[in-house]
């Protein structure tokens, strides 16, 4: 069974899922209401909200996505706790770097990295495709979204990020 999701629209709780095309944010919240993202699932992953052990627990869809629903056998199962506590834990590493400068440009890394092609010049990476807003990467890394715009344009200004037409962002590889 297939299912076409819109960006905003939250995955069915307590189901498993292959992603097909597009992009989901699994993400909770603190007592305050601030997002806690846990990840960020593309083509290809398996996702799911059955038995979290993170409460709340939301699937949200960043872009238009397709997702077929699968009942999860233990290899699956297997497979998504794997792939779910690796992310963690690079996502956590990425939210203890202190300096926000460096931050920053590790998960511009590491989402081009896991979405975005790697080149010989750098890895190349859309915003855009991913419907990353400054929101969201702020919410990603544990900065403002003031901040992530600030630094953004920085980057660009300084040449650690290039614009790669109208979109797209190119992360020079560091000699």
């Amino acid at each position: 069974m297939q299912f076409t999701l819109h960006p905003k629209d939250v995955l069915p709780e307590g189901m498993g899922w292959r992603l097909h095309e597009g992009y989901v944010r699994s993400a909770s919240w603190d007592l305050e209401g601030e997002c806690i993202a846990l990840g960020l699932w593309g083509p290809g992953d398996v996702i799911t909200s059955e038995n979290p052990v993170v409460q709340p627990l939301e699937l949200q869809c960043l872009t238009t996505v397709v997702v077929e629903h699968i009942e999860l056998d233990p290899r699956d199962q297997h497979q998504h706790l794997q792939r779910e506590r690796q992310m963690l834990a690079e996502l956590l590493t990425i939210q203890r770097i202190r300096s926000g400068e460096r931050r920053l440009l590790t998960l511009l890394s590491w989402i081009g990295g896991s979405h975005g092609q790697v080149n010989r010049h750098g890895c190349r990476l859309s915003l855009s495709e991913l419907n990353l807003t400054h929101q969201a990467l702020a919410d990603l890394c544990g900065l403002t979204r003031v901040t992530v715009t600030k630094l953004l344009c920085r980057f660009r200004a300084e040449g650690r990020l290039l614009a790669v037409g109208d979109s797209d962002l190119l992360i020079p590889l560091q000699p």
